[in-house]
């Protein structure tokens, strides 16, 4: 905040465009100056040691850019920190996530469950790195390619859920017009096609498809998530035009749980929606 000098106080032009940077990301790059000193290396014999330039390397320390996992990586081995940056990084690649995902996906990272309708766009605990970026490059109004960047990674580092141990269970229920919704281009799109294909394959992961004009069925409401904590308590997720709302009430909940139950009974089995999948990617 600032003072304007008549007795009111005002964001800065920082705050006002909510382009207020991370604490974690600051607390990192302190970290990361104070071993590097500790080291006795400059920024550029730092960079040189990991393969970054001197500018990435002062970005970090400054706060101004999250590491990526490799020069975490590279740092912590070059630096000989013991994994004190690594312990860092899913906080900073958290970070890199749209303010309001960010409650539900600390919730998410943890969770002994997850199960999920999704009606409009492929799941992004499923999605590729090329459906991803074309997803955040058609944002409105428009990011820029930083943001778009910064985004496509934190995507791709919450699928680390899809193989944690211990493994957790995962849900997805896929509406048809998803599937068929070009998303980038053809090429994109057989990618995803046969990642959804790979994915379903694991044996803690179930895909299935609602097919496309089945009348009226329990998802027709919109997207939603049901998981189910370490500590076994349940709770709900909903998202619509970048507004998040974590549902713990209980009641609204096991409606939720409710719904999810019908729409597994109403949508395709898993081999039926791989046989649904294969059918796309032939026809592209």
């Amino acid at each position: 905040m600032r003072d304007t000098g008549s007795g009111r106080a005002v964001r800065t032009k920082e705050k006002e465009e909510g382009c207020e940077l991370p604490g974690v990301w600051s607390a990192y790059g302190r970290l990361l100056q104070h071993l590097r000193r500790q080291a006795g290396l400059s920024q550029q014999r730092l960079g040189e040691a990991i393969g970054y330039s001197m500018e990435q390397v002062a970005s970090v320390e400054q706060g101004r850019r999250p590491a990526k996992a490799a020069f975490t990586t590279a740092a912590d081995r070059v630096l000989e920190a013991r994994g004190a940056l690594e312990v860092l990084q899913d906080e900073v690649d958290r970070a890199k996530l749209p303010r309001f995902f960010r409650n539900f996906a600390l919730i998410e990272a943890e969770v002994v469950s997850r199960f999920s309708y999704d009606p409009l766009l492929i799941p992004g605990l499923l999605q590729t790195e090329g459906y991803a970026r074309a997803v955040f490059a058609g944002h409105c109004p428009p990011l820029n390619e930083e943001i778009i960047d910064q985004h496509t990674e934190a995507r791709l580092s919450r699928q680390k859920l899809l193989s944690r141990v211990p493994l957790a269970e995962l849900s997805f229920i896929i509406s048809e017009e998803a599937l068929r919704n070009p998303v980038g281009d053809a090429e994109v799109m057989r990618g995803q096609w046969q990642h959804l294909l790979e994915v379903g394959e694991l044996r803690n992961v179930e895909v299935q498809v609602m097919p496309a004009g089945p009348g009226f069925h329990a998802g027709l409401n919109g997207p939603f998530v049901v998981v189910e904590s370490r500590e076994h308590r349940q709770l709900g997720y909903i998202e619509s035009q970048e507004v998040g709302c974590v549902v713990s009430d209980s009641a609204e909940v096991s409606a939720f749980g409710l719904r999810y139950g019908k729409l597994r009974s109403q949508a395709l089995n898993g081999v039926e929606s791989a046989r649904l999948i294969k059918r796309l990617l032939g026809e592209a």
